[in-house]
C-alpha cells in the first residue's frame, strides 16, 4: 500500500528570512542566536480587496493637532525626544540591568500623573507591593497613577480598556506573554506578537506607550530586530555602575533627532535631571598638575568639558604597560606611537596609564590631543597650564586634523572660565569667533606639545 508522508514544517529567521527544514539555535544567514522559529504555512491565492478604515485625502487636509508632542515632565527626556512624547507614539527604553530604567519610568509616570493625566503602569517584574515601596522612596505616589502586576497580554490589554490612561508604561515587555501564541514569554515569537499588540493598541486609542526592554550581553534590544522596527523610538539608558551619572540617548527617533542627550544622577532617593553635567567631568587643582588636560568633547549636539589624566611611570619590564579607563585603548596606544616618532617622547621604558575624570566615557576622535598633551605633561614633569582646553583629532603622520563645532565647543570652554585653547589649524569658524579666548592653532602634535615649554600665550 502506498503511505502518505507528513511534511515537515519550515523554519525561519525573524531577523533576516533566512529558511531552514529544520530546527537550528543560530541563523545560518545572519549569525543570529534564537531567532529562528516554525515559519507560518504559506497561504495560496491572491489577497482580495477589503474595507478601508478611513479614504485617503489629500495629505494638506491631514490635521495634525492630535500628533503634536506634550511634555513628559522631564526636560531632559522631552530634550531626548525632540520636545516631548507624541499621543500614540510607542518608546523602547532599553538598558543594563540595574542601570535604572524602572525608576526613571515611574518618575516619568509620576509627573505625567501629576499634571491631571492618567497613568497605567504595569509590571510584569515586579509586585505591586514592591513598586510602591519604590513609590513611597522616591516620592511618585499619585492618585492618577494606576499601578497593575501583570504578566498575561489579555489582562494587560484589559487594564488598559479599564483606566484609559493616557501613558501606558510596560515594564517589561519581555515578560508579557500570552497563551494563544506559541512559546515561552521572552522568546521570539511572543516578543514580536505581545508588541505587535500594544502597538496597536496604542495607535488606536491614541495612547503614548513605553516599553522597558532588555539587552543581550552585547549590549543590543533582545528579542527579534523587528521589534525595534515596529517602535517608534529606541532609546539606550547608559550607565557605569561606579559612578552614578547616567546618559540616555536616542538611537531611532521618528519625531525629532538621534543626536542629542540626556543626562541623570542616580541618588539614594530616585533619579534628578543634570541640566549642567560639565562639572562632574572636571575636577579643580589649586595648583598645576603635570599629566591633565581638559577637551570639549560632543555628546550629541551637546558639548561637555572633560579633563584626561595621564601618568607615566618607569619600569624595569620589558613590555610597559599601558592602560586606559574611559578611552579607546587601541585610540591611545596609537597616540602614545605618534608622540614617540614625531615628538621625541621616549615612552619604550615606561608604563602609561590614561584615565577620564568623573567616570565619563570619551570616544569622539577630537580627545586625541588632550590625551596627547597629558602624557607628555606626565612625561616630561611639566604642567599644562590650568586655563587652557585642547581638542583635535591627531593622524599617523603627526598632523592635527578639524574637529565640528568648533565655536560651540569655544563658547563653552570660555563659558566655564577656561582662557586658552590649542585647536586644530584651519577649522572652519576660528576667525569668526568673538570670545575674549586666546587661541592657538596648530598643524602638528608637536606644535601642540610645544606649549608645555612656551609661556602664555605661547
Amino acid at each position: 500500500m502506498a503511505t502518505t508522508k507528513t511534511a515537515r514544517p519550515g523554519y525561519r529567521c525573524a531577523d533576516c528570512g533566512w529558511t531552514t527544514g529544520k530546527w537550528v539555535g543560530r541563523c545560518g544567514e545572519c549569525q543570529a542566536w534564537g531567532t529562528v522559529d516554525i515559519a507560518a504555512p504559506a497561504r495560496t491565492g491572491r489577497t482580495q480587496a477589503a474595507p478601508v478604515a478611513s479614504p485617503a485625502i489629500p495629505i494638506s487636509q491631514v490635521t495634525i493637532e492630535s500628533a503634536r508632542s506634550e511634555t513628559s515632565g522631564i526636560g531632559e527626556l522631552d530634550r531626548v525626544l525632540g520636545g516631548g512624547v507624541v499621543p500614540g507614539a510607542v518608546l523602547l527604553l532599553a538598558g543594563e540591568p540595574g542601570v535604572g530604567k524602572s525608576t526613571l519610568l515611574l518618575e516619568v509616570a509620576a509627573r505625567w500623573a501629576r499634571a491631571g493625566r492618567r497613568t497605567l503602569y504595569v509590571s510584569g517584574e515586579e509586585s505591586a507591593a514592591q513598586v510602591r515601596l519604590r513609590a513611597e522612596r522616591t516620592g511618585a505616589v499619585h492618585d492618577l497613577l494606576y499601578l497593575a502586576a501583570e504578566t498575561d497580554l489579555g489582562a494587560l490589554l484589559t487594564h488598559v480598556e479599564t483606566v484609559k490612561p493616557g501613558l501606558l508604561i510596560v515594564d517589561s515587555v519581555q515578560t508579557i506573554g500570552s497563551a494563544d501564541i506559541d512559546g515561552v514569554p521572552g522568546g521570539v515569537t511572543q516578543v514580536r506578537e505581545v508588541a505587535s499588540a500594544v502597538i496597536q493598541r496604542a495607535k488606536s486609542e491614541n495612547i503614548a506607550t513605553l516599553l522597558v526592554g532588555h539587552v543581550t550581553k552585547d549590549g543590543s534590544v533582545a528579542g527579534p530586530r523587528v521589534l525595534e522596527h515596529l517602535v517608534d523610538v529606541v532609546l539606550q539608558f547608559e550607565g557605569d555602575r561606579s559612578s552614578r551619572l547616567r546618559l540616555l540617548r536616542a538611537v531611532k527617533n521618528r519625531f525629532g533627532p538621534v543626536d542629542e542627550i540626556g543626562c541623570f544622577d542616580l541618588v539614594d532617593d530616585g533619579i534628578v535631571e543634570v541640566p549642567d553635567p560639565t562639572g562632574l567631568f572636571l575636577s579643580r587643582h589649586e595648583t598645576p598638575v603635570p599629566g591633565t588636560c581638559v577637551t570639549v568633547t560632543m555628546e550629541g549636539r551637546r558639548p561637555l568639558l572633560a579633563e584626561v589624566q595621564a601618568l607615566s611611570v618607569e619600569t624595569p619590564n620589558p613590555s610597559p604597560r599601558r592602560t586606559s579607563s574611559g578611552l579607546d585603548s587601541s585610540r591611545v596606544a596609537m597616540i602614545l606611537a605618534v608622540l614617540t616618532k614625531h615628538c621625541r617622547v621616549d615612552l619604550s621604558k615606561h608604563d602609561v596609564y590614561t584615565a577620564t575624570v568623573g567616570g565619563a566615557r570619551l570616544t569622539d576622535p577630537s580627545v586625541d590631543l588632550a590625551v596627547a598633551i597629558a602624557t607628555a605633561s606626565a612625561h616630561s614633569g611639566k604642567a599644562a597650564p590650568p586655563d587652557l582646553v585642547a581638542f583635535g583629532e591627531v593622524g599617523l603622520a603627526g598632523e592635527v586634523r578639524k574637529v565640528s563645532n568648533l565655536k560651540v565647543r569655544l563658547r563653552e570652554a570660555e563659558r566655564i572660565g577656561f582662557k586658552r585653547a590649542v585647536v586644530p589649524a584651519g577649522s572652519e569658524g576660528i576667525d569668526d569667533f568673538k570670545g575674549a579666548m586666546t587661541i592657538s592653532a596648530v598643524q602638528t602634535i608637536a606644535e601642540a606639545v610645544a606649549c608645555l615649554d612656551s609661556p602664555p600665550p605661547y
